[in-house]
C-alpha cells in the first residue's frame, strides 16, 4: 500500500477510537477492557501470521524490545489512556495526547543523540499554550476541578509510555524485525503482563455483553490496534518518525468534530484558537513549513 493510503488509514481510525473507547468504559474496569482489546487483537494477528506462514524466529535481544514495545505502547500507554477518559472528554483527551509530538523529541534526543532544533522549542511553545486555551474552558466549567486535572495527568503520563513505545518500535524496525508479528507478540505480551497486574491487584474480569461494548470492541481491536497500528509503525517505518507524525495533526480534528456530534462538546472560542495553535505547534516542531504539502512528501517516499 502507498503512503498516503496508510496515513488516511491511521489518522482516520484513530480519531474515531477516542469516542469508542467510551463506550468500554462502565460496567468493566479500564485495564480489563484494555486486556479484552489487545488480546483479540494478539489473536488477530496471529492467526494472520499463521495462514501466511510468518516466522516467529529472533534473537533474545529482538523479543526483549518486542516486549518492551508491547508493554509501553499498548499496555501502560491504554491503561492510562481509558483511565483519563473515565476524567475528561474524549476529545480533550485526544487533543493532549499530541503531546507524544514533543516527548518524541526529548527522548530521541537522550536515546537516540538527535539534536533539539529551535523549530522544536518554537512549535512547543506555541502547543502548550494551545492546550492550556482548550482546557480553560474545561477546568472553570468543571464542577471538579481535581477530577479534570487528575485525568490530564494520567493522559500525560499514558503519553509518555507511548513515546517511549515508538522509540522502540523504531529500533525493533531497524533490526529488520516485521511489523506483524512485532505487533502480534507484542499485544500479547502486553494483554499477558497487564492480566498479571489485574489479577495481582484484584481486579474482576467482569464482561459487559451489550451491543455498545462488544461492538466498540470489536472496532477497537481490529481497526484500532490491528489495521490503525499496522499502518502507522509500516508507515514509521518507510519514512521515519518525524514524517509520520503528520498523524498528529489529523486525528483530534476528527476526534473534536465526532465528539461535537456524539459527547455534545461545547467549542469555544478559546477552544478553536488553542486547536489551531496546537496544530500549528505540531507543524513548526516537525519542521513542516520548510517542506511540500503532506501529499507530496508522502507520494515522494512512497516505496
Amino acid at each position: 500500500m502507498q503512503n498516503i493510503g496508510l496515513f488516511i488509514i491511521s489518522a482516520v481510525i484513530w480519531g474515531s477510537t477516542w469516542l469508542m473507547i467510551t463506550f468500554q468504559l462502565g460496567v468493566v474496569e479500564p485495564i480489563i477492557s484494555v486486556i479484552y482489546r489487545f488480546g483479540l487483537a494478539s489473536l488477530i494477528l496471529f492467526s494472520i501470521c499463521l495462514i501466511k506462514k510468518k516466522s516467529f524466529r529472533f534473537e533474545p535481544i529482538d523479543q526483549f524490545l518486542i516486549l518492551l514495545q508491547g508493554l509501553l505502547l499498548f499496555g501502560f500507554n491504554y491503561w492510562l489512556t481509558y483511565l483519563s477518559i473515565s476524567h475528561i472528554n474524549s476529545a480533550l483527551a485526544a487533543v493532549l495526547s499530541t503531546s507524544i509530538v514533543y516527548f518524541n523529541v526529548v527522548f530521541a534526543k537522550v536515546f537516540l543523540g538527535d539534536e533539539i532544533r529551535n523549530e522544536v522549542l518554537v512549535g512547543a511553545t506555541v502547543g502548550v499554550l494551545g492546550i492550556v486555551l482548550i482546557f480553560m474552558p474545561e477546568l472553570e466549567f468543571s464542577g471538579d476541578q481535581n477530577n479534570a486535572w487528575y485525568g490530564i495527568s494520567l493522559l500525560l503520563l499514558g503519553s509518555v509510555f507511548a513515546s517511549l513505545g515508538n522509540i522502540v518500535s523504531a529500533k525493533t524496525q531497524r533490526r529488520k524485525i516485521p511489523v506483524l508479528q512485532a505487533n502480534a507478540l507484542g499485544m500479547g505480551y502486553a494483554s499477558l503482563f497487564i492480566g498479571v497486574i489485574a489479577l495481582i491487584s484484584g481486579y474482576q474480569f467482569s464482561f459487559d455483553a451489550s451491543f455498545s461494548y462488544i461492538g466498540s470492541l470489536l472496532y477497537l481491536a481490529l481497526f484500532g490496534s490491528v489495521i490503525a497500528f499496522g499502518a502507522f509503525l509500516t508507515l514509521l517505518g518507510r519514512i521515519g518518525p518525524d514524517k509520520a507524525g503528520y498523524v498528529t495533526l489529523v486525528y483530534p480534528v476528527i476526534a473534536m468534530i465526532l465528539s461535537t456530534f456524539f459527547e455534545n462538546y461545547q467549542w469555544t472560542l478559546e477552544g478553536l484558537f488553542g486547536l489551531l495553535a496546537i496544530l500549528l505547534g505540531n507543524f513548526i516542531a516537525m519542521g513542516k513549513y520548510k517542506n511540500l504539502s503532506i501529499y507530496q512528501r508522502l507520494r515522494n517516499n512512497k516505496t
